[in-house]
């Protein structure tokens, strides 16, 4: 009787061992692989106005949005105007259209206002190149899922600039750049540098 035990629990050692040796290098327990893997971010960018003094006339024909590890993107496409883009962007208290005064308002815990020096209209036609209609949010932008970006407005075009209104989360920092064809706003997920 002490033999049979002996040898069952040896198999049972040995059946025990085999099992694990034949459990492949990725089929880890799932503890193990749940690791949190935080992404560096970029830092620095700070809140205060940023400008380029550039000019174009040729006109804006887009504006689309993007989620990142560490910030939502807007890019506004400018067609034809290589590396002439300009631009201010700056946190305001309120959106005030050019022209007009009139009040636009964008929720959101901070407003941007995002002015492009390009209009959204043909110079020579004076016809719409972008379908954005005044006070409305932007056509074709879905802010759903966006950790930062809570609201956009289109504020409209006059003496041949394009002004937007950028509602996010919080004052967080954000950085502008000019690349050819656009103007590309980045707004951070937050101050620290993880996301």
């Amino acid at each position: 009787m002490v033999r049979i035990r002996t040898a069952c629990a040896t198999l049972a050692l040995v059946g025990a061992t085999v099992g694990v040796a034949a459990i492949p290098a990725g089929a880890a327990p799932a503890a193990r692989q749940a690791t949190t893997q935080t992404t560096t971010c970029p830092t620095g960018w700070g809140s205060l106005a940023k400008t380029g003094t550039s000019a174009t006339v040729a006109p804006m024909t887009n504006v689309r949005t993007g989620r990142h590890a560490c910030f939502d993107r807007m890019v506004v496409d400018v067609p034809g105007a290589g590396s002439g883009v300009g631009y201010t962007v700056q946190y305001v208290d309120r959106l005030y259209q050019d022209g007009s005064g009139r009040h636009i308002p964008v929720a959101g815990g901070a407003v941007l206002a995002v002015r492009v020096a390009a209009p959204a209209y043909d110079p020579e036609t004076g016809a719409p190149t972008y379908p954005g209609r005044v006070a409305l949010p932007l056509p074709g932008v879905d802010l759903t899922g966006y950790r930062t970006f809570r609201d956009t407005r289109f504020a409209g075009s006059f003496e041949g600039e394009t002004q937007i209104g950028l509602g996010v989360r919080a004052r967080l920092p954000f950085r502008v750049l000019q690349l050819d064809d656009r103007v590309i706003v980045d707004v951070a997920h937050s101050w620290t540098a993880t996301s």
